[in-house]
């Protein structure tokens, strides 16, 4: 596409590095066509009328992936900071998030998924995976538009300038012999007809846009029976759509699954041949060790939360084990707690690192140096893969690596930031990953075009006056 652009209309981003390969480079500008599609990696000294974009005291690295996303939960941030109960758990807290659910109209959650798509765009994301599960009126009603909800998470995202691949959910039930749950009335589609029906309207919906497009995410095997499951799967292989799941997120989850089929949810899902390259496992905790080679050989993927799970007490993820078995992972923000893709990459090492006693457990490829000055980034090109790549592989997006083809979806930090001040080209990678702040952020582009500059979005200010707004109305009793 890009390759037959004549020069003149082409845009040639100039920073002072661009991560190239794993490694930051000097002298090379991003070229990308009107269509906002990457055509070289060219030398500065070989450019002629590319229209030029000067980034100085500026690196450039490719945009980042945020692979789960529930995006009203914005709502909760702070509000659930306490003991309400004798054991606080991801289930007394889900009380409380449900309490906020049932009360959000359609601008509302417009209001909360716009300001968690502005925060994750000020932080250098460029895609989301929002997994969504409000379809119905709080009454449990069904809207006019069974999908007016997930459209109004589209058009935030939209807004802000994100793409993003809306995860429509599969939700029928409570639990196996649970009795249902009235706070839950906006999820339930307990008839996979109706549901396959509304998930084809909305991919029919979307199929024009260039930044929204549609997945499949059945919640998880305590809220989709096997029947269930297996219909919407099947749909989703007939449209060649990826497919997003809960696993064995919580002990308790894995406890029902057991009792019901007689299975863990991994040897069920990889049992009933449920499992494939299209599918991503999201947390994924509670798995055992001789589970992980099967998973493996499925060609699935893990999303891991670690923000998330460590907010809810879930558990830490084993990803030494799934790296080891070449399982790739990807990250999510999952309840939004906080929105640092980075930080989720830097925690899936750090929580290792407090279980095992040890440091740099998942640098298990460097070679073991004598020199104490070494400079080894391999664990924090590991790490960055998870945020960028392999994310993109997990959700179908364009970007996720700067590369001839791919969307030229990337974000800038200055150099001159304190959280990064005095790293080299060489160990640069290292101090973004593992120190960087998020106000080092400078420039976000999708694209080709520019959503946050200086690091500030355009319609900042108006974001953030209408969710406090929001937050004012919805706790204020």
């Amino acid at each position: 596409m890009g390759s037959n652009a004549s020069s003149d209309s082409l845009i040639a981003w100039l920073p002072d590095l661009i991560l190239v390969d794993g490694r930051f480079e000097t002298g090379r500008a991003l070229v990308c066509d009107s269509s906002g599609v990457i055509v070289k990696l060219a030398r500065v000294d070989d450019l002629k009328d590319e229209k030029r974009v000067p980034l100085s005291h500026r690196a450039m690295l490719p945009g980042m992936v945020n692979t789960h996303s529930h995006a009203f939960q914005r709502v909760l941030r702070g509000r659930t900071e306490r003991r309400t109960s004798q054991q606080d758990s991801f289930w007394t807290w889900r009380e409380m998030m449900y309490s906020a659910a049932t009360r959000l109209t359609p601008e509302d959650i417009y209001d909360a998924s716009r300001l968690a798509f502005l925060e994750m765009a000020l932080g250098g994301i460029t895609s989301v995976g929002e997994f969504h599960y409000l379809h119905h009126a709080p009454d449990g009603r069904p809207y006019g538009d069974p999908n007016l909800l997930a459209k109004e998470v589209v058009r935030a995202a939209n807004d802000v300038g994100l793409r993003i691949a809306l995860l429509r959910v599969a939700y029928a039930r409570s639990g196996f012999q649970v009795e249902q749950n009235p706070r839950q009335v906006r999820f339930f589609e307990s008839d996979p007809a109706n549901y396959l029906r509304h998930l084809e309207s909305l991919i029919g919906d979307l199929r024009a846009s260039t930044h929204a497009w549609v997945g499949v995410a059945p919640h998880s095997v305590r809220a989709v029976p096997l029947d269930y499951l297996r219909e919407v799967i099947t749909c989703a292989g007939q449209h060649d759509l990826k497919i997003h799941m809960d696993v064995a997120e919580q002990p308790a989850e894995v406890s029902a699954c057991v009792e019901e089929y007689g299975r863990t949810p991994v040897a069920l899902l990889a049992g009933e041949g449920l499992l494939s390259e299209h599918f991503t496992a999201v947390h994924a905790i509670h798995v055992t060790p001789k589970a992980i080679p099967s998973f493996a050989k499925t060609g699935a993927m893990v999303c891991a939360c670690p923000t998330t799970e460590r907010n809810l007490g879930d558990g830490v993820v084993p990803a030494d084990e799934y790296l080891k078995h070449d399982v790739p992972i990807c990250l999510g923000t999952d309840s939004h707690a906080q929105i640092d893709l980075l930080e989720d990459a830097r925690e899936l090492e750090y929580h290792l690192r407090l279980q095992k006693l040890e440091r740099a457990v998942l640098d298990s490829e460097s070679q073991v140096s004598s020199s104490k000055f070494q400079v080894e980034s391999r664990l924090a090109v590991r790490l960055f893969d998870c945020a960028t790549t392999n994310g993109a592989r997990s959700l179908g997006s364009p970007g996720g690596s700067l590369e001839p083809g791919k969307a030229a979806d990337f974000f800038t930090v200055a150099l001159n930031d304190p959280s990064i001040a005095g790293a080299s080209a060489d160990d640069l990678l290292s101090s973004i990953v593992f120190s960087l702040s998020r106000a080092a952020v400078r420039e976000v582009v999708v694209g080709g075009k520019p959503i946050v500059s200086e690091g500030q979005h355009l319609v900042q200010e108006e974001v953030v006056e209408r969710f406090n707004a929001l937050q004012k109305r919805l706790w204020s009793s």
